[in-house]
């Protein structure tokens, strides 16, 4: 199927949809490199000397990344079914794919905008954003 193309009224419609989707994102990846860092603590304990860590509480840390991470997944899986390209996890960093005067260009929005109000060529990327 070809990318789907959004005018820049679209996209602002579509953010209606769009910014809680990508304030859960922001969220998930939040709790995931929380997750990250106390498994990735306790795994340093253990090498280090055992940390008296029990096997449980390792697999429980384990299962707590693996579970933040199947929710950040969700969500971008998300984003892009509804035509979106994820860019920055964090920032909640998102382009609609989009035409401009017969090129294919990026209206570019992140979490915090309260529209889309910015496009860059592919190739130039967030570094690139100009004023629609």
């Amino acid at each position: 199927m070809p990318p789907r193309h959004f005018t820049p009224a679209q996209a602002n419609e579509a953010l209606a949809v769009v910014r809680p989707l990508v304030e859960r994102m922001v969220a998930a990846k939040r709790e995931l490199d929380e997750a990250e860092e106390r498994r990735d603590e306790a795994t340093q304990k253990i090498a280090g000397n055992g940390g008296g860590i029990p096997p449980q509480e390792l697999a429980e840390l384990h299962e707590q990344v693996d579970r933040a991470a199947a929710r950040v997944a969700e969500v971008v899986t998300e984003l892009q079914e509804l035509g979106l390209q994820v860019k920055d996890l964090d920032s909640g960093l998102v382009d609609f794919p989009s035409v401009r005067d017969g090129e294919e260009v990026l209206l570019c929005w992140h979490l915090g905008e309260a529209e889309v109000a910015y496009w860059h060529r592919i190739e130039d990327g967030f570094a690139g954003r100009r004023p629609l």
